[in-house]
C-alpha cells in the first residue's frame, strides 16, 4: 500500500514537537513524515535575550536539530524554494520536489531591517545592533561592556513581533546590568514603541507602563519610525519626531518566510492568512500552519507554539480519519518578563481573557503569581530553558501546564 506523506516546513520548537508527536500518531507503516528546514542548527531562542548580559553563554543556547529530532522522521536542510498547493507540492533550491498529503507550515519569522531606510547602514553591528538573531546578540553583549554614558534606545520597529515582551525585558535588564556596573546614572534609558502604551493588553500594559517609570525608563509611545540617520545617530518618525541615539537596540520589522511570497499565499508579511481557531491556512485545507509563521491575533511566542501542536494533531487526526475537526484553538499564551535583579512578572492570557492577578498553574496555590513582580518567577523562567530542552520539543506532557 502506498504511503501517505505528511511534510513538515521548520524544525524549531513546533517543528520538533510535531515530529516526535507525529511519528507516535502516524503509523510508520502507512505514513511518511519528512522535515525540511534551511539550517541544521537548532537555536533557544528565548536564551538571546539574556546573551548580551552574559546571564547565558552561548553553547546554552545551541543544539543540532540531527540530535533534538525524532529519529523516524527523514530530515531535509535545505532552502525553500516554493509551495504549489495546487500541485500538493514543495519545491527546494536544491531541485528537488517533495509531494505531501499534509502539509504544515512552521517556518516562522526573520527580522527584516532592510525595510526601514537607513536601519541596516552604515552603523550595523557598530552602533546599531538586534537581539532578535543569534549573531546579534553575542555582538551586542561587547557592546554593552563598552558603553558608558549616552542614550540607550530599546526600539521596537512595528508589530507583530516575536516574543511581544521581549524589548521590555531587555530594557529591565539594560537597566539592572548598568546599576551592578555603577554606570546608569550616566546612561538614559528609552523604551520606543509604535503601541499607544507599554503592552497590548490595557491592564499588563499598566502595570508595565509603572515599571518603566520606576525603573527611570523614558517610554516614547506611537512612535512609527519612517528611517534611521546614521550620520546624526537619531531615529525619525514619520510625524517628525527625532530621537538620538549613542547605542539603537532595534527590533527590525519581523518577516515570514519569502517563501510564502514566491507561493502566492503570504500576506505583505509574508505571515499565512490562518483560521485563527483550527489553525488551516485559509482556502487550503490540507495545510496547518503553526508558531510564528500564521498571521493569528495572538502573541508570537514559544509557548503559543506549543499550545497550538496540541491543537493541529487533533485536527489533523480527525480530518486523516474523516471526522470533523474537534479542536480549537483559543489563542493561549503565557510568558514570563524579567524585571531585572533575579525577579520577574508572569502574564497569561488568550483571544478574549487579558491578563490579569492571580496565581499559575495551580489557582489559589502557585507557585507562580500572575502579573506580579516575583523571584519565584525569575526562577520559573529561568527553569523554562530545561523544560524546552528535555520536554517540550520533544512533545512530552507538562503536567498542569494547558
Amino acid at each position: 500500500m502506498k504511503k501517505q506523506k505528511l511534510v513538515i516546513l521548520g524544525g524549531g520548537t513546533a517543528g520538533n514537537i510535531f515530529s516526535h508527536r507525529l511519528s507516535k500518531e502516524l503509523p510508520g507503516e502507512q505514513w511518511e513524515i519528512t522535515l525540511v528546514d534551511k539550517s541544521p542548527i537548532h537555536y533557544y531562542q528565548p536564551g538571546f535575550l539574556f546573551l548580551p548580559f552574559s546571564i547565558y553563554k552561548p553553547q546554552d543556547v545551541v543544539k543540532s536539530k540531527v540530535d533534538l529530532l525524532h529519529h523516524g522522521v527523514q530530515q531535509i536542510f535545505s532552502e525553500i524554494d516554493k509551495i504549489v498547493p495546487s500541485e500538493n507540492k514543495v519545491l527546494l533550491k536544491t531541485g528537488q520536489k517533495i509531494d505531501y498529503d499534509f502539509l504544515i507550515i512552521a517556518t516562522g519569522v526573520d527580522i527584516a531591517p532592510d525595510e526601514v531606510e537607513g536601519m541596516s547602514g552604515s552603523l550595523w553591528g557598530k552602533r546599531i545592533f538586534d537581539f532578535y538573531t543569534f549573531d546579534g546578540a553575542v555582538a551586542l553583549s561587547s557592546a554593552l561592556k563598552n558603553f558608558n554614558t549616552g542614550d540607550l534606545i530599546v526600539h521596537i520597529t512595528e508589530m507583530p513581533i516575536k516574543c511581544p515582551v521581549a524589548p521590555m525585558e531587555f530594557a529591565f535588564l539594560a537597566d539592572a546590568f548598568f546599576r551592578d556596573n555603577g554606570k546608569r546614572k550616566d546612561i538614559r534609558i528609552h523604551f520606543v514603541t509604535p503601541l499607544s502604551g507599554a503592552f497590548t493588553r490595557p491592564e499588563a500594559s499598566k502595570v508595565f507602563g509603572g515599571f518603566l517609570a520606576k525603573k527611570n525608563i523614558i517610554i516614547h509611545t506611537d512612535f512609527e519610525i519612517s528611517s534611521v540617520n546614521n550620520k546624526e545617530q537619531k531615529i525619525i518618525a514619520w510625524d517628525g519626531r527625532e530621537i538620538p541615539f549613542d547605542l539603537l537596540v532595534t527590533v527590525p520589522t519581523n518577516m515570514g518566510s519569502s517563501a510564502m511570497e514566491r507561493s502566492g499565499i503570504g500576506d505583505e508579511l509574508n505571515l499565512v492568512p490562518t483560521n485563527k481557531n483550527t489553525l488551516q491556512a485559509l482556502d487550503i485545507p490540507n495545510i496547518f500552519v503553526a508558531g510564528d509563521a500564521s498571521d493569528i491575533p495572538t502573541s508570537k511566542a514559544g509557548s503559543v507554539a506549543h499550545f497550538q501542536t496540541e491543537i493541529i494533531i487533533q485536527n489533523i487526526l480527525d480530518v486523516i480519519n474523516n471526522r470533523p475537526m474537534s479542536a480549537s484553538f483559543d489563542g493561549h499564551a503565557n510568558c514570563f518578563i524579567e524585571t531585572g535583579h533575579d525577579k520577574a512578572i508572569l502574564i497569561d492570557f488568550n483571544y478574549l481573557e487579558d491578563p490579569t492577578v492571580g496565581k499559575f498553574p495551580l489557582p489559589h496555590l502557585g507557585p507562580l503569581s500572575l502579573l506580579k513582580e516575583t523571584k519565584m518567577n525569575h526562577i520559573g523562567k529561568l527553569a523554562s530553558k530545561w523544560l524546552y530542552w528535555t520536554r517540550i520539543i520533544q512533545g512530552k506532557e507538562i503536567p498542569f501546564v494547558h
